[in-house]
């Protein structure tokens, strides 16, 4: 049976939840609520990554160098052409031991002198001495002689440009010692190696196109200190 009472309390309960739908409605499109407010928005993406390009340098901005020898060498071990007067014929090595030079000899009174390292106290030498073998980037392996003086020595190093023989390497006669180029450049122009003649590697190199197996290398003594001769001609 109808009971008009509780139809009237249905009604007022429908129209409660109405206006209160109709309320929240309203109270999203303003504001929206935040139903997990713990998650943080996403950052921005990254720009896609650039595909590798090469140094390039720039016109006023020299490309990097590994060149070992880029050392600031005193003007006078400076690769040039100097005076020199001798009666060797040209293409004959000269090592100036006192004063640390090699002398290529050109002829005309004249030769190209380089900077280099002697043997220190004890261990220079002199004489006359052919070049009996010539090699690039030379493996090393020590004397038995220098051994038993510096057991830490390795035994045997393969060429590169860690190796104490640096570049380039022309052997000299049946003896032990060599004109070889270095990875130490500040060492040019001091007494310092066990008898080998060390030249930067940018020199020995140069020297080493020049040279033929069968050229005469003359390594004067320590006595016989002469003249620094003649200015630069180039």
């Amino acid at each position: 049976m109808f009971n008009p009472g509780r139809f009237g309390t249905y009604a007022r309960a429908l129209g409660a939840a109405a206006i209160s739908a109709i309320a929240f409605a309203g109270a999203a499109d303003a504001a929206p609520v935040q139903l997990f407010p713990f998650f943080q928005p996403l950052p921005p993406v990254a720009a896609p990554l650039q595909p590798y390009q090469p140094y390039q340098a720039t016109p006023d901005q020299a490309a990097p160098s590994d060149d070992q020898d880029a050392v600031e060498m005193p003007a006078r071990f400076r690769r040039q052409t100097v005076a020199y007067a001798t009666r060797e014929a040209p293409g004959t090595i000269i090592i100036d031991t006192p004063n640390t030079y090699l002398y290529y000899v050109l002829g005309n009174g004249q030769a190209v002198r380089y900077g280099i390292g002697v043997g220190r106290d004890g261990f220079t030498w002199s004489g006359t001495q052919s070049v009996t073998k010539k090699a690039e980037w030379p493996d090393w392996t020590p004397p038995p002689e220098m051994i038993v003086r510096q057991p830490y020595l390795p035994r045997h190093m393969a060429g590169g440009p860690g190796n104490p023989l640096g570049a380039r390497a022309m052997y000299l006669g049946g003896t032990i010692y060599r004109i070889h180029g270095t990875n130490a450049p500040d060492t040019i122009g001091k007494h310092v190696s066990s008898g080998c003649i060390r030249l930067t590697n940018d020199d020995v190199t140069d020297l080493y196109s020049r040279v033929n197996v069968g050229t005469k290398v003359i390594v004067l003594p320590m006595t016989e200190r002469r003249a620094d001769l003649g200015a630069a001609t180039r």
